[in-house]
């Protein structure tokens, strides 16, 4: 075969789990990229395919002559038996291997039969003139090789396995003859044949797929939503500035939710409840729309600008979870309580210490418009008291002194 410039060695699902077989079992990675380099370079020769064996010479970078084999566990007499008789059973399963395809139901039938077809970890053991005790470059290159060989004809891993193609469709058809001809088939009733694919084999292609193709690299900004600027006016009642002030935030928020996707572990996060409309107003509000775009969210929020701008400057300081602090009140827990005070004691010398009130979860320092509010998840957030309403003063932060000289420093 001509050298694999520019191309992956296995095209197939079963090609690629056979190259997986390999270098699962492998233990020099060093030997693989070897290996594949030489098979790049066209350095493997003719290769034998015989049951149990494939044979080929590979020759090194310096041109030395290597004899390389690979060794692959022949199936029994019994299991033969069991593959043959599945497969008389489903005549599609032939015909695809006689197409020169190896659907992954017939993988998973032989399997239901006790019969592993696929090398598994282990199963390609390399035998090498190299004198090399595991995979060395020359025996990978061989894998890599057989490879597009068994992209070309799964016939070859049958081969391998014991059975070569015009054996294995001779007894095929001798069974099938003798299938037709048993007295218990003469005797069943003739019903035609079902149209289509069985659930069984259906759910069985979903069971063995080729990889997920790589995550796709994030663009380096959201973007850019349709113009609506042309020349046919807007429909009656159609507010122009709020659709494209909303098909821009969309933007920027699909960005934000492809980003954090992409994100290191983000399968392990769990996944947040849908904004309310009240909180998604403040979301689109902490955007800076327009006036008469910000007149229509303090309305859906039912905040009233003031409202509207206290809980925005929440949001910039910590999104979902600032503004619930900012809008609840809840009793903690008796442990919470007790996490609490222990942190507002260790925070502070006793001759240091602010004199605190509490009301649930608000903290405020007595004689002072300065307040912590501790959120449920153990942190505390800074707030002050601005024309008669308390307002937050910045990020949370898990120690409370922290959060206290915040507000404090922000007189």
């Amino acid at each position: 075969m001509p050298p694999a410039h520019g191309r992956g060695f296995a095209q197939t699902w079963w090609g690629q789990a056979w190259l997986k077989a390999l270098e699962d079992t492998a233990l020099d990675l060093g030997q693989l990229k070897a290996g594949r380099r030489l098979a790049r370079a066209g350095a493997v020769g003719a290769v034998s395919v015989r049951p149990g064996r494939i044979t080929a010479v590979v020759q090194d970078r310096d041109g030395t002559p290597h004899r390389s084999d690979v060794l692959l566990q022949e199936l029994s007499p019994e299991e033969w038996d069991r593959f043959l008789e599945m497969a008389v059973e489903r005549a599609g399963h032939i015909a695809a291997l006689l197409d020169r395809d190896m659907p992954p139901h017939l993988v998973e039938d032989s399997a239901a039969a006790g019969v592993e077809l696929l090398p598994g970890i282990g199963d390609l053991e390399a035998e090498c003139d190299c004198e090399a005790w595991d995979h060395c470059g020359h025996t990978a290159a061989l894998c890599y090789q057989v490879a597009r060989l068994l992209d070309q004809d799964p016939f070859v891993l049958l081969l391998m396995r014991g059975r070569g193609e015009r054996e294995l469709l001779d007894e095929l058809h001798v069974r099938s003859i003798a299938r037709v001809d048993s007295p218990e088939r003469r005797e069943e009733p003739h019903e035609a044949a079902p149209e289509g694919v069985s659930a069984a084999e259906a759910y069985a292609d979903g069971a063995i797929l080729p990889p997920l193709p790589g995550l796709p690299v994030l663009p380096s900004e959201p973007g850019l939503p349709p113009r609506l600027d042309t020349e046919a006016g807007p429909a009656q009642g159609l507010d122009v500035e709020a659709v494209e002030f909303l098909t821009a935030q969309a933007a920027v928020e699909a960005y934000r939710l492809l980003a954090e996707a992409l994100a290191p572990g983000h399968e392990r996060l769990a996944v947040e409840d849908e904004l309310t409309v009240s909180e998604d107003a403040v979301r689109l509000a902490a955007a800076d729309p327009g006036p008469a775009v910000e007149a229509r969210l303090a309305a859906a929020s039912e905040r009233g600008r003031d409202g509207l701008a206290i809980a925005v400057r929440a949001w910039r300081y910590g999104g979902r979870a600032a503004l619930r602090v900012l809008e609840e009140e809840w009793v903690p827990e008796e442990a919470s309580l007790a996490r609490a005070r222990a942190a507002l004691a260790a925070a502070w010398e006793d001759s240091e210490r602010p004199e605190l009130r509490t009301v649930r979860n608000r903290w405020t320092v007595v004689g002072s418009d300065v307040q912590l509010r501790h959120g449920r998840d153990g942190r505390w957030w800074p707030y002050r008291k601005e024309r008669g309403r308390w307002t937050p003063a910045g990020p949370a932060a898990h120690d409370p002194a922290t959060a206290l000289a915040v507000a404090s420093g922000s007189e």
